[in-house]
């Protein structure tokens, strides 16, 4: 995959367009169904092998990525990851803005149910306006990479002011053949009762779409508002690299 190259232009439009293509095509009632049952959705094998192993390729360069930041030093656990910088990847920009417009109707939905005064414009171009008009310029999608022994702490990727509720984390490695543990893990934290844990089973290309922060539950005496966090287990062996999409641009 180049998609860094001038060469390449018309290669990654074509590229682009094909896997925003697939994302529109998705079922967006299932996911929609999965996340207000369970608080998170599998996108099914999105990504084709091919083009994770492009992405996750990307990684040893510098020159697509923003900031690398090594997890121990700031406590967020052991890994690295890299923030790509601007402009983005023809195939993110596109991946982005194909998995924002169902998602935002997602949104809206979930911000009426908690009560929440807060709507999202039908296109993530119009979402990314509003983000830079309050200094929120910085891109942050990001490539994560885990060796022997590495995890990342539960946590929440909140950048400032303006928030998009969901996020997605695409697999790009091949789970035992590339790595074995690292498995994404979400936990719960439901007001008065002990915390709830999932932990989703990815596979290859696979995309899981989850709260940001909080989500909405339906209870015996109406809907309230459960705390989100989540993060990896620890790697037993091997190299486990993935793809994040956080539609919410960083100060």
């Amino acid at each position: 995959m180049t998609m860094a190259t001038a060469e390449a232009r018309p290669a990654a439009h074509s590229e682009a367009a094909d896997i925003a293509a697939r994302a529109t095509a998705l079922d967006w009632d299932r996911i929609g169904a999965d996340l207000d049952a369970y608080g998170c959705a599998l996108t099914g094998p999105l990504l084709t092998p091919e083009e994770c192993a492009a992405f996750a390729a990307l990684y040893p360069s510098d020159a697509p990525f923003r900031s690398r930041i090594i997890m121990a030093r700031h406590g967020f656990g052991r890994g690295e990851y890299k923030y790509f910088a601007a402009p983005l990847p023809e195939t993110i920009t596109a991946l982005r803005s194909a998995l924002y417009t169902p998602l935002a109707t997602i949104a809206q939905r979930w911000n009426e149910a908690m009560g929440i005064d807060i709507r999202y414009p039908a296109s993530h171009a119009e979402f990314l306006s509003r983000c830079h008009a309050a200094g929120q310029t910085k891109p942050t999608p990001l490539l994560l990479q885990y060796g022997p022994g590495d995890y990342n702490c539960l946590h929440q990727d909140l950048y400032g002011e303006y928030v998009f509720p969901l996020q997605v984390a695409f697999l790009l490695s091949q789970p035992g053949k590339d790595f074995t543990g690292g498995e994404f893990a979400l936990t719960e934290q439901r007001p008065r009762m002990q915390s709830r844990v999932e932990v989703v089973p990815l596979t290859q290309g696979q995309g899981v779409i989850f709260p940001v922060h909080h989500r909405p539950v339906q209870g015996t005496r109406g809907t309230y508002r459960v705390n989100m966090r989540h993060g990896v287990s620890r790697l037993q062996s091997g190299r486990r690299h993935t793809l994040g999409i956080i539609f919410h641009d960083a100060r």
